[in-house]
């Protein structure tokens, strides 16, 4: 497999998965002490990763699970950040620096604060109350990220007693790792046949519903757009009939993700439509991937994880294709903040 470490990968994603008894502990704890409001408030990208479990939470729950822009907040903040409050911030690099100033902002406030990052002598990582530190790098964060926030949010579901199968997906969530490398490994043929296809597009839709939206914005913006250059129109497939329809003709390139969860249909219904006016449509549906040993329930809380997997083959391939490292930037260490 092409610039691919699996022994790394699988240290890694079990590392996000072995969370799981301590934050259900910490939840309990957090609960106990009167927290009233969870928000998750990453910077970038890293935010987008946290979607999935906000919506799980909010399908689940009426306890008040959101997020918010860290940049906004230190501006003019909305109600509710005081000391009932528990605030997630999940930053790799742990030196975000909008992040590490949302941090300073919160602590003042009495909001508690739990840091996910990828490493420890950090500041989001030794000043936030609670952190959990999971070595990881560009190719394996958003997994790590999106199985951390997952357990997250499914510790609270099951402190409040809105879940009762907690210890079973927990159980289940513990082979991911070893079948998320397992499914690389039987993409790369695609993947590389993908990016030779693609290579010299300079400009794709992105569309997806449910917990596999957050995956086409994240693949648009933050790999395609910030470390391709290649410009991206992500939009929701609840919203492609309101808008985007009117850009597709011949010669577009569409990708439309598909996951397992309810609302599977919104992405049929796009899927069906592009096909019929352009031939550059591309599906990557997580039901076609094998997952031996995992329920449909967990299929479908782990959707946006199977294609954040298959994607980086995707960007593995594209990169050299393209002569185009992942990590050739031209205003990223520029930006005046």
């Amino acid at each position: 497999m092409l610039n691919f470490d699996k022994d790394r990968f699988l240290k890694i994603q079990s590392g996000a998965v072995a969370i799981a008894e301590d934050v259900r502990a910490l939840m309990r704890n957090e609960l106990a002490n009167g927290v009233e409001r969870l928000y998750f408030m990453g910077t970038g990208g890293v935010q987008l990763l946290t979607f999935p479990a906000i919506e799980l939470a909010q399908r689940y729950s009426t306890f008040p699970v959101s997020a918010q822009y860290p940049a906004q907040v230190v501006l003019d903040p909305p109600a509710g950040f005081d000391e009932k409050a528990l605030v997630v911030l999940p930053s790799l690099s742990g030196t975000t620096k909008e992040s590490v100033e949302l941090l300073a902002f919160l602590k003042k406030r009495g909001v508690r604060t739990l840091s996910l990052t990828g490493h420890s002598d950090t500041p989001l990582a030794q000043e936030a109350d609670y952190n959990f530190t999971n070595f990881a790098e560009d190719d394996t964060s958003s997994e790590s990220f999106y199985l951390q926030t997952l357990l997250i949010v499914l510790a609270l579901l099951a402190e409040r007693g809105e879940i009762d199968d907690y210890e079973t997906i927990v159980s289940e969530l513990q082979n991911v790792p070893v079948l998320l490398a397992d499914a690389k490994a039987a993409y790369e043929d695609q993947a590389a046949k993908l990016a030779k296809a693609i290579q010299n597009e300079s400009y794709h839709i992105f569309t997806g519903a449910g917990a596999v939206w957050p995956e086409a914005h994240y693949y648009g913006m933050c790999i395609l757009e910030e470390m391709q250059w290649i410009r991206t129109r992500p939009v929701h497939a609840a919203d492609f009939f309101h808008g985007t329809l009117e850009l597709v003709e011949p010669g577009v390139s569409v990708f439309v993700f598909k996951g397992e969860d309810a609302f599977r249909p919104l992405s049929d219904r796009v899927e069906n439509f592009v096909k019929r006016y352009t031939d550059r449509v591309w599906v990557l549906d997580t039901a076609s991937v094998e997952l031996p040993g995992l329920s449909d329930r967990v299929r479908s809380l782990i959707s946006p994880v199977v294609l954040a997997t298959l994607l980086e083959r995707l960007s593995a391939h594209l990169e050299v294709l393209r002569d185009h490292p992942l990590t050739t930037r031209r205003y990223y260490k520029r930006v005046e903040y």
